[in-house]
C-alpha cells in the first residue's frame, strides 16, 4: 500500500462523518442550541427592545398580544423568535407550515383546537393556500370562522366563534404575501443578518453545550465562515467538532477549523462551491453578466429557487453579485476572489 493509499484509507472515516449533514445525535441537540429566552438569544437587539414593551404591555392588560409577523432570510431565528415570545406569555405554541395546510377542513380543526391565549405559528406563511388565505382574515380580525355547509342551492354559512388566540407568521419572502394578509398583523419585524461579534457569541454558547473545547482563534474563523446566519454557524460548528474528534484533536483553533472547512469546501469567506460556481457560470460562460436566472440555472444545473433562496442572498450581501434590470452581474470583488482579471469594459449597470 502506498503512502497516499494510507492517507486515503485514513481519510475515509472523516469524510464520511463530515459529509452527513445532521446525525441523529444533531436532531436532539438542535432543540438545545435553540435559546430559551431573551437574554439567551444574541443579536436582533432592537426586536427585543419593541417585543418587550408589546409582550409587557400586554401582560399588564391581560390580553393576547396582536399578531406578529416576521421575515428575513432563512437561518436568522424566526422559528426561535416565535417560541420564545410563547415562552414569555406562558402560553401554548401550536406550529405548522404554509405548505402543510392543505384543505380548509384541515385548518378549520386547527383554529377550533385552541384556546384563549394560544400562539399559532406558520411558518412560510406566503405559501398558504388562496382559500385558505381568505378564511384566516375574520379569524385574525373578528374570531370568527365561517363553514360552508352543504352545495348548490341548499348551502349555508355557519359562523363559529373561535378562542382569541395569536398568529405568528414567519416568510422569507415579504412581498409574496397579500396586501389584506400582510396589513392584519399587529407588529412586523424584519431579522437582519448577523454580525461577526454576535456569530461568535452565539458559537461560544454553543460549544458550551456541545461539550467543544474551542479558543477565540477557532469561534473567529468559523464565525468569518457562517454567511452571518446562526444556522450555518452551528452547522460549522459541529462539522469542526465531528473533524477534531476524528482527527483526535484536544481544542479547536484557527488551524483545525480551517483544515475542517476546507475538507468540506468552504473558503474563507463562507462561500460553498454552489456559490464558487455559480459565479463561474456568470463569468465565464455570460462574460460576467448581465444574465438572467434561467440562464443561469440551466447552465450551472441548479434550480431557480434554489439559486434564489439559498446561494443570491449571501453573494448580493457581501458584494459579489449585482442584480439590475437586464439581470445578474458579478461584481470585480467576485473576480478578485476566484483569482480572474476583471475586464473593465465591462458596461455600466443599469439599477
Amino acid at each position: 500500500m502506498t503512502v497516499i493509499e494510507s492517507e486515503e484509507k485514513n481519510l475515509s472515516p472523516l469524510k464520511t462523518a463530515l459529509s452527513k449533514s445532521a446525525t441523529a445525535v444533531d436532531k436532539n441537540l438542535d432543540l438545545t442550541l435553540r435559546p430559551q429566552n431573551f437574554k439567551e438569544y444574541i443579536g436582533q437587539e432592537k426586536i427585543k427592545k419593541s417585543l418587550g414593551i408589546l409582550l409587557g404591555a400586554a401582560k399588564k392588560r391581560q390580553e393576547p398580544i396582536e399578531h406578529i409577523l416576521l421575515y428575513g432570510p432563512a437561518g436568522l431565528g424566526k422559528t426561535t423568535l416565535a417560541n420564545i415570545i410563547a415562552k414569555e406569555m406562558g402560553a401554548n405554541i401550536k406550529t405548522t407550515s404554509g405548505p402543510a395546510i392543505e384543505r380548509v377542513g384541515d385548518f378549520g380543526s386547527i383554529l377550533t383546537n385552541l384556546q384563549d391565549g394560544d400562539i399559532l405559528f406558520i411558518d412560510e406563511i406566503h405559501r398558504l393556500n388562496k382559500l385558505i388565505e381568505e378564511i384566516l382574515y375574520p379569524a385574525m380580525e373578528d374570531f370568527k370562522l365561517d363553514i360552508i355547509i352543504g352545495k348548490g342551492p341548499s348551502a349555508r354559512t355557519i359562523q363559529l366563534d373561535l378562542p382569541k388566540f395569536t398568529l405568528i407568521g414567519a416568510t422569507t419572502k415579504l412581498g409574496s404575501l397579500s396586501n389584506p394578509l400582510r396589513n392584519r398583523f399587529g407588529a412586523t419585524y424584519r431579522l437582519d443578518f448577523y454580525q461577526d461579534a454576535e456569530i461568535e457569541k452565539i458559537l461560544n454558547r454553543s460549544s458550551r453545550i456541545l461539550g467543544v473545547d474551542i479558543d477565540p482563534s477557532g469561534l473567529k474563523k468559523i464565525s468569518s465562515c457562517a454567511r452571518c446566519t446562526p444556522r450555518v454557524a452551528n452547522r460549522l460548528l459541529k462539522r469542526v467538532r465531528d473533524f477534531c474528534q476524528i482527527k483526535n484533536k484536544r481544542s479547536v483553533d484557527s488551524a483545525a477549523a480551517s483544515e475542517a472547512l476546507e475538507m468540506i469546501d468552504i473558503d474563507h469567506i463562507g462561500l460553498e462551491q454552489a456559490d464558487r460556481e455559480i459565479l463561474k457560470t456568470i463569468i465565464e460562460k455570460f462574460q460576467g453578466g448581465p444574465v438572467g436566472i434561467n440562464s443561469i440555472a440551466a447552465a450551472s444545473s441548479e434550480e431557480i429557487k434554489t439559486i434564489e433562496d439559498v446561494y443570491e442572498p449571501y453573494l448580493l450581501q457581501i458584494g459579489f453579485l449585482n442584480r439590475t434590470a437586464k439581470g445578474r452581474v458579478a461584481t470585480q470583488k467576485a473576480y478578485e476572489h476566484l483569482g480572474l482579471s476583471f475586464p473593465h469594459k465591462q458596461e455600466p449597470l443599469t439599477l
